[in-house]
């Protein structure tokens, strides 16, 4: 049985999602090409703002319909 692979975009918004929730700096994007960084970014955004609002763990991955 093959296995699906998920696309670039949605691995990049959950690993930018899952460091902003992790409390890292926004220059730790290991992304350079500017059309995928954005989606890092866009999840770092998400992430930094579930962890401000006190969110953590399988709160915070619950309270974001993508990382399901």
């Amino acid at each position: 049985m093959k296995t699906q692979k998920r696309d670039k975009t949605s691995t990049l918004f959950n690993r930018g999602f899952q460091a902003g929730l992790d409390g890292k700096s926004k220059s730790t994007c290991p992304v350079s090409e500017i059309a995928l960084r954005t989606h890092w970014m866009s999840g770092w955004r998400e992430g930094r703002e579930a962890h401000w609002s006190g969110q953590s763990g399988v709160s915070a991955i619950q309270a974001n319909p993508s990382l399901h």
